[in-house]
């Protein structure tokens, strides 16, 4: 038996995930996993917002929601954010899951009427990481 340190994504790495992900689906209940990705471009094609989700069984987590710097605070953020949370529930959703910086937008979520659970301090070093978390 070896014990090895790498400092560098690998084979390795991703067989070590996809361990825990078979490990996971053997022991945890069934349920559907869906993605659910929402766009804003402009007439070039241009991507300037959206959001990358996915629906787990009752829950919605939103991975990134995203608005272009010179677009922002003209309600796309939340319009995608609505669309995104409707669909969800009409998928069967309860809940929904989101992480966030507290240089990016935990005042936004507040407002569509998400609570913190948690936060991390000093992450990663003087900056803090909240957690939030809200029923649809």
């Amino acid at each position: 038996m070896k014990l090895k340190l790498e400092n560098i994504k690998s084979e390795k790495a991703q067989e070590l995930a996809n361990l825990i992900r078979s490990y996971n689906r053997s022991n945890r209940e069934p349920s559907k996993s869906e993605s659910l990705n929402i766009y804003i471009e402009d007439d070039c094609g241009n991507l300037i917002a959206g959001i990358v989700a996915e629906t787990f069984g009752y829950w919605l987590e939103i991975e990134y929601l995203y608005v272009r710097d010179d677009v922002r605070r003209q309600g796309l953020g939340s319009k995608i954010l609505k669309m995104a949370e409707l669909e969800s529930f009409n998928r069967g959703c309860k809940y929904s899951f989101v992480n966030t910086f507290h240089f990016q937008a935990p005042e936004f979520y507040e407002k569509h009427g998400y609570k913190e659970v948690f936060a991390l301090k000093e992450y990663p070093y003087t900056g803090k990481r909240y957690y939030y978390t809200k029923e649809l």
